[in-house]
């Protein structure tokens, strides 16, 4: 592994480790999403908390975080192995973020945006089949989970060289999603837009 790798993977992390849910709900005087809704440090809990613009903030803040680590080394030329493990690095910055007592979100949004520098076509199947999924099961978890279990379908389709680092990506996420499919398989999920009791 090169120098140039590692720092771009420890850069990765680090990015990955700024919480845009917690700092955006600061900005707008909210409730911590670690403490409120569902726990979760995500744009889906923000959503819940907080309304849709501070969401659709939350969601573009946690993609760039994926996209521009991913982005910046695909300019260097670095190999797609190691462009998926700079990706995993910024999820990994989401999940345990180091200036955040390392309580972060699920990872999905970054997972996105760490993908989306491999063309706006796959990043544009990867929300779709999220959107509908969400929209027909109302459970944000399960479409991501979809997501993740379709994405090295359609990498595979449309530049085949990038499918195992998103695969790695992939994998991590539906890891991350434990407790969520525990959950769907009891029937105790909560859905989207619903408030927590």
């Amino acid at each position: 592994m090169s120098a140039t790798v590692l720092l771009m993977i420890i850069l990765a992390y680090l990015l990955g480790s700024v919480s845009s849910a917690v700092l955006i709900c600061r900005v707008f005087k909210l409730p911590d999403p670690r403490t409120a809704g569902s726990n979760n440090p995500g744009a889906t809990n923000v959503l819940r908390i907080g309304g849709r613009l501070p969401a659709a903030l939350v969601l573009v803040c946690d993609m760039a975080k994926g996209t521009i680590p991913v982005w910046s080394a695909y300019y260097l030329d670095i190999e797609p192995v190691m462009l998926g493990l700079i990706g995993i690095s910024a999820c990994i910055g989401h999940i345990y973020p180091i200036f955040f007592h390392f309580k972060g979100g699920k990872g999905v949004a970054t997972a996105v945006g760490a993908i989306a520098p491999i063309g706006l076509d796959l990043t544009g199947m990867l929300m779709g089949t999220w959107l509908a999924t969400a929209v027909i099961s109302r459970y944000s978890s399960l479409a991501a989970l979809v997501t993740a279990l379709v994405a090295p379908f359609y990498t595979w389709l449309i530049k085949p060289q990038y499918t195992l680092p998103v695969a790695m990506l992939c994998c991590l996420i539906i890891w991350r999603h434990q407790e969520n499919i525990k959950r769907l398989m009891a029937g105790n999920e909560p859905k989207v837009g619903s408030k927590k009791k």
